[in-house]
């Protein structure tokens, strides 16, 4: 990271990680929506498995299979969003700014395109 902001040479620098929170919620909605999804068929195969328990047995089953891969499949996706936002905000946006004047400026602070 710039110690320093190439526009007035101030220390005092921020990061914006919108790359990191954007990512991370996309990737925990899909994620979720996934596992959801791969949980209800694997809960359907469970729910038929276990009715040889009964019927709560069963319901048990089925319900907690698709809660279960719901959490984990959101977890996972999370996890995949952060780190693709933590690159993108690393390589691709301007992720810091300064906090004395207000310049936002990527890591490679050499670019003449950033924003003021």
């Amino acid at each position: 990271m710039s110690e320093q902001c190439p526009n007035c040479q101030s220390t005092r620098i921020g990061k914006n990680n919108y790359g990191k929170k954007t990512a991370g919620v996309v990737g925990a909605s899909a994620g979720t929506y996934g596992g959801y999804a791969a949980a209800t068929a694997g809960a359907q195969a469970g729910a038929a498995l276990g009715i040889v328990a009964g019927p709560v047995g069963a319901t048990v089953g089925g319900i907690g299979g698709a809660v279960i891969g719901a959490l984990l499949g959101g977890a996972t996706g999370a996890s995949a969003g952060v780190i693709l936002g933590n690159v993108l905000d690393e390589r691709v946006l301007d992720n810091y700014h300064c906090l004395e004047c207000g310049y936002t400026f990527s890591d490679d602070s050499g670019s003449t395109d950033n924003i003021r």
